[in-house]
């Protein structure tokens, strides 16, 4: 069963634009499902992550280019870079839009390879595991930038229909083959992910006598999810270097398992927050990382609250990438105890987000949100708190409550 992405009709727009888009994002996320079903049977398609297709790329580029001819899709392509500047050459000579559509799930050896060959000519576009919005089936005519997105969600009167249950969303995650199994127990497949990125992706960029090290890296930042970033912490309870500890997260960062959001520039007389938060983007791989077994078992467990902002935070980052939105990021915290989730700056304005996993919110749990209205004036548009209440509209002056599920 085939689901659409949000990102369709940006990347629609690019294959029209531009002669080689690069989708990037992490394994299994649906990239080649997505693909092919835009393209179809008019593109040949060659993954690099099979041996010999792979050994044929890296000894015989020629060779590889006469079996698979553009228009192609190649599949993983960070296995071989050294394809980028024979693909430069050929757009060369043949600007075409649409001819070279190439994925991986290593973002920052793919980027330094386009910069280096492919600046100008490439589209790059992120694709993530599922988003509510999709996995609701409510992708088609949605709004063009944020600012149109936070109108549409000031309007909403309830919550989205035919999307998941709160526990089973944070639970599975976004993945197709959980999201969309009902059979597939979600602590099976994650398991087998773990193992195959690491044996992938992990095993050929840090020393193999780390890799243990590196799995109980991992599952402690998972349990850290939603918290701001405290590297010399990581240092200390893994018994680990901090220059380790940063080029770990560079990497889980390249593979695109974890967001970072930057504390917000201005300071409004407040003493700077210089720490990122940091965020899994995916709650399913989370909950598996942590030991979650059930929804009953996460909803009621200590890690609810930071695995909702988790999922909420990455709505956001999913939908604004896929649509090729400008707008940046932030979160806001002051030393007197205000602290506003997420902050999303636009040509039209700053909009405040907090997230509550409440099924009733009111204007009290507002303190936050007002207190950044006040300080911010003018710069600030009107702010959002998305919850799990059925009620929405607004909770106090320039407020108003959401229902995750319009997210």
């Amino acid at each position: 069963m085939y689901l659409s992405r949000i990102i369709e009709p940006t990347l629609r727009k690019a294959l029209k634009l531009f002669p080689v888009v690069l989708l990037t994002g992490p394994r299994r996320s649906g990239k080649t499902t997505l693909l092919q079903h835009v393209l179809g049977s008019r593109y040949h398609y060659v993954s690099l992550d099979e041996p010999e297709t792979r050994m044929l790329a890296l000894s015989d580029p020629q060779t590889f280019f006469m079996r698979y001819p553009a228009p192609v899709i190649i599949d993983e392509i960070q296995n071989a870079p050294q394809l980028f500047s024979y693909i430069k050459a050929r757009v060369d000579n043949d600007k075409k839009p649409g001819q070279w559509v190439l994925t991986g799930s290593q973002q920052f050896p793919l980027m330094r390879n386009v910069r280096e060959s492919l600046a100008g000519r490439v589209a790059v576009l992120s694709l993530y595991s599922f988003a509510i919005s999709e996995l609701r089936r409510n992708t088609k005519q949605g709004p063009k930038d944020a600012a149109a997105f936070f109108r549409t969600l000031f309007r909403q009167k309830g919550s989205g229909t035919g999307g998941p249950e709160l526990g089973a969303w944070l639970l599975k995650g976004g993945y197709p083959e959980v999201a969309l199994r009902r059979k597939m127990p979600p602590h099976l497949w994650f398991s087998g992910y773990l193992q195959t990125y690491i044996d992938r992706d992990v095993r050929g960029n840090i020393r193999s006598s780390n890799l243990n090290e590196f799995e109980r890296f991992l599952r402690l930042l998972a349990s850290r999810t939603a918290q701001e970033l405290n590297c010399a912490a990581l240092s200390r309870d893994l018994g680990i270097t901090i220059p380790t500890v940063k080029a770990w997260l560079s990497f889980l960062e390249a593979s695109s398992l974890v967001f970072f959001l930057n504390p917000y520039h201005k300071n409004f007389g407040k003493r700077i927050i210089k720490n990122p938060k940091f965020y899994f983007l995916d709650t399913g791989l989370v909950s598996y990382l942590v030991g979650l077994q059930d929804e009953k078992h996460l909803l009621q467990g200590p890690m609810a609250g930071a695995l909702f902002e988790t999922a909420c935070v990455t709505q956001f980052v999913r939908r604004f990438r896929a649509i090729a939105d400008p707008s940046n990021l932030f979160f806001w915290k002051s030393v007197d105890g205000y602290e506003v989730d997420l902050l999303v700056e636009t040509a039209d304005g700053v909009f405040p987000v907090e997230f509550k996993l409440s099924s009733t919110v009111s204007s009290q749990h507002a303190g936050s949100l007002q207190k950044w209205l006040d300080l911010a004036g003018p710069l600030s548009r009107e702010g959002l708190m998305v919850s799990s209440s059925r009620s929405a509209g607004p909770i106090a002056d320039r407020i108003h409550s959401a229902h995750f599920s319009n997210l």
